[in-house]
């Protein structure tokens, strides 16, 4: 598996407390955006991203994103 599996062709808009989290590469977590262990045996490793306040972020579901864990409207291209 080399390429990531795209959950969504949209982007989650959630709220998010201060803090670390780990966003899900592989596109296989079931705790979408959030890494569950999923990529277990592949390439893939979550990626870790710190919210210093509590914010409104879009997180990107589609694994495409130039800007992770950020959504960049890649998704409108797939």
């Amino acid at each position: 598996m080399n390429q990531p599996v795209i959950f969504d062709k949209k982007p989650t808009v959630i709220e998010l407390e201060a803090g670390t989290y780990y966003w899900c590469t592989c596109g296989k977590s079931q705790n979408q955006p959030f890494c569950n262990g999923a990529h277990k045996d592949t390439e893939f490793t979550p990626l870790a991203f710190e919210v210093t306040e509590k914010k409104t972020v879009a997180l990107c579901l589609c694994k495409h994103s130039a800007n992770a864990p950020y959504c960049d409207g890649a998704h409108s291209k797939l």
